[in-house]
């Protein structure tokens, strides 16, 4: 089996077009014949400088709001949180597009024949290739991050030669568009007030043809080859972009083509051959195109090779849009179309950000988690502030939004969602995520102080009730409930998400004190404050509670399943350590089903995980298979609607939580393998204490384990009803034996 894409023909559909990136820069290939079209971003495209959105309201009304939401009286609650404790202004800076780039062919109208448009995963190439009026085109496409250029090879064979015309656009919100040299165009402007300056380059050479630019067009006429070289850049990173763009351009043309694609390749390969997944096809259908066979699935057709295709995938998208120096993953990757895109494309920190590192760590590419503890460095000064002017508060706090400056303030006017202070304190949970998979101490005393100042901020902010420690306000997002008398709302105490984790959050800070020695009055507070919080509760119709209280539900088919949390991405509800909790967490998700659950990709993908976690291979088998005919886009992009990313890499974590899991008590072996993976292997996957492990399976049945650790170390290995305790050296690969 291969990991390619594949199409047959072209496309004008943004939802076909094939993706490619290097982590700062993205383009979308749409391979039409006469005129190739790749929309391009950039990850610093962000409209504005940063803002002071705090409300000095807020702490004037915060007990009041905690009063009228302690004495049930939720609307008047969040009538007056929408005044005191919105952002001013209600939103924060959105993530833009950055333009077009077209290559227009002076070509008739002819028949095409054996049209083909691909993206191999295995090398990070797109490829267009086509015969039309005797004459082979091909077009070759990868993104470097070698070189931080987009290189272009367009040849022609046989009867005819080309000539091309390339434009840059940006709907024409720009500034200016025009020659820069003999071979080059440029197209640049401003992100607004404050914001920062922009610009996009094309630099062309052919051995045969003949270049020029006239006007704002870049031609090359009567060519049987033609090397384009691309790239971008902000202010944010480039004190003069114009000219260190162009230093880009000409330094990689300088070079030998096959040897920077051959620099790229290795490069790329050296993140994505680290980890390999194999499943048996039951049919080998690679001869297929991809758009074909996702709709041979929706007839009820079996096909493993596509789900390996989407577990690499996954992969490939990560490695291509969040690398160390890049800014993080947002809601759309770095490949947004739009100049107000849906959500604005930001970071959206209740789930959506923090899904899009769940295969990170697992599938080795620690290094791609990296841009999200950058981010956290930028959010903790804005988030101190926030604590203190709007909640009186110490530490550091989020709400369930970002963006590239860094953003704490709450972000909309929106009850269900704008109210809650969890945003920090979830990503903050990744920095213990990341120490556990790669021991990395120099890591965790470097963001030790931010941890540490997530938990402080609740220390302070959390009120007493019922002798629990609790927030208020806050909600579990995005969800809303009915009380007894019929009223709605979603302001709430003592919420169950946050409980968990605030428990994850306050356990990580001890536990990295003691990996960092750290003995001191703060770290015993965090401790005893742990011990107060409300435990996860199961409700008397046998489900995990979503409130403290038994509330109604509004809407139970709801998207999130946030109460969840502390069976995935959390490890405190476990099959084998909290059998109760995880049978109340299996009737918590039937009824999600039941009532229409599961209709957003991402929700689909997180339900993938909650059922592996429950060591259910066949239900989250069959949430892939819902997963790939309901929400899957022709390019294999999740689709929410619209496309949104986090699904893509939520299901690849998923689909090795099913044949590797660990925690910080044990490794567990294909804990949800389902009956259809009949045989296969997973090599280089990560767990947790540092290791490493090769699986193999066969007939149903583990055939092969082993593990190296980079540390000698003890590590206790389950499958089925049998374990094994382990001494391993560091470094050394270790077979295990049941």
């Amino acid at each position: 089996m291969n990991s390619t894409l594949w199409y047959k023909n072209p496309t004008w559909d943004w939802n076909e077009a094939l993706p490619i990136g290097n982590g700062r820069i993205g383009g979308m290939i749409f391979g039409g014949v006469q005129s190739e079209h790749m929309q391009v971003n950039e990850d610093s495209v962000w409209y504005g400088g940063p803002m002071d959105r705090n409300n000095p309201s807020a702490k004037e009304k915060l007990e009041e709001i905690r009063s009228l939401i302690l004495d049930g009286q939720i609307h008047k609650a969040e009538r007056l949180c929408k005044r005191a404790i919105g952002g001013t202004p209600q939103g924060m800076r959105i993530y833009q597009l950055l333009g077009d780039f077209d290559i227009n062919y002076d070509m008739g109208q002819t028949e095409v024949l054996d049209y083909k448009r691909s993206l191999s995963l295995d090398t990070a190439i797109a490829n267009v290739e086509f015969v039309a009026d005797e004459t082979h085109y091909t077009r070759e496409f990868f993104m470097s991050a070698v070189d931080d250029v987009c290189f272009i090879h367009l040849t022609a064979k046989g009867k005819n030669k080309m000539s091309v015309d390339v434009m840059q656009t940006r709907h024409h919100i720009y500034d200016y568009a025009r020659k820069s040299g003999e071979d080059m165009i440029i197209l640049g402007g401003n992100l607004g007030k404050d914001g920062l300056d922009y610009a996009m380059m094309c630099k062309a050479v052919t051995p045969d043809g003949k270049i020029e630019v006239v006007g704002e067009t870049l031609s090359i006429d009567d060519a049987t080859e033609i090397y384009l070289y691309w790239s971008a850049g902000t202010t944010y990173r480039m004190a003069k972009p114009q000219e260190e763009i162009a230093n880009l351009l000409n330094q990689a043309a300088a070079k030998d083509y096959e040897a920077c694609k051959q620099a790229h390749i290795e490069e790329y390969q050296s993140y994505f051959k680290r980890v390999e997944m194999k499943l048996d096809a039951l049919v080998d259908k690679d001869s297929i195109p991809t758009d074909e066979r996702l709709a041979l699935i929706a007839k009820g057709e079996e096909d493993n090779g596509l789900e390996k295709i989407y577990f690499d995938f996954g992969r490939y998208l990560l490695i291509s849009c969040s690398r160390p120096g890049t800014l993080p993953a947002t809601l759309q990757g770095i490949w947004n179309r739009d100049i107000e895109a849906p959500w604005d494309s930001k970071y959206t920190i209740n789930i959506n950000t923090e899904m899009n590192y769940w295969p990170a760590e697992i599938c080795d590419l620690g290094e791609c988690h990296l841009p999200l503890f950058e981010l956290l460095k930028k959010m903790l000064p804005n988030g101190r502030k926030t604590a203190q002017e709007m909640y009186g508060c110490r530490g550091f706090v989020a709400h369930h939004n970002t963006d590239i400056w860094g953003d704490t303030a709450p972000q909309d006017l929106w009850i269900p969602g704008s109210f809650w202070v969890m945003g920090g304190a979830w990503l903050c949970t990744h920095i213990w995520m990341h120490y556990e998979y790669t021991l990395d101490k120099e890591f965790l005393a470097e963001m030790f102080p931010i941890l540490r100042e997530a938990a402080l901020f609740f220390l302070d902010f959390c009120i007493d009730y019922k002798g629990y420690l609790c927030t208020c306000p806050s909600v579990s997002p995005e969800n809303t409930f009915i009380l007894p008398n019929g009223e709605q709302g979603a302001n709430s105490v003592g919420v169950t998400m946050d409980n968990q984790i605030l428990r994850d959050l306050f356990t990580h800070c001890h536990k990295a004190a003691v990996v960092l020695g750290i003995e001191d009055e703060l770290d015993k507070q965090i401790c005893k404050a742990c011990d107060k919080l409300i435990p996860t509760k199961i409700g008397s119709d046998g489900r995990i509670m979503e409130w403290c209280e038994e509330y109604g539900e509004a809407e139970p088919g709801h998207r999130h399943i946030s109460h969840l949390f502390g069976l995935h991405p959390s490890y405190q509800i476990t099959k084998d350590g909290t059998p109760e909790l995880a049978d109340a967490a299996a009737l918590t998700l039937k009824k999600r089903l039941e009532h229409g659950g599961g209709h957003t990709g991402w929700s689909r993908s997180w339900i993938m995980n909650h059922y592996a976690k429950l060591w259910d291979g066949e239900e989250a088998h069959e949430n892939l298979r819902q997963l790939l005919i309901k929400s899957t886009l022709p390019n294999l992009f999740d689709n929410h609607p619209p496309f949104q990313i986090d699904g893509n890499f939520g299901s690849a974590a998923a689909m090795v939580e099913m044949l590797v899991q660990s925690d910080d008590r044990r490794i567990v072996l294909l804990p949800a393998l389902p009956s259809v993976w009949k045989s296969g292997s997973l090599e280089g996957v990560c767990v947790r204490g540092g290791a490493k492990m090769n699986i193999s399976w066969a007939d149903g049945a583990l055939v092969k384990a082993s593990i190296c650790s980079k540390t000698d170390t003890a590590l206790k290995v389950v499958y089925g009803d049998k374990s094994v305790e382990l001494a391993l050296n560091a470094g050394k690969w270790t077979e295990v034996e049941f």
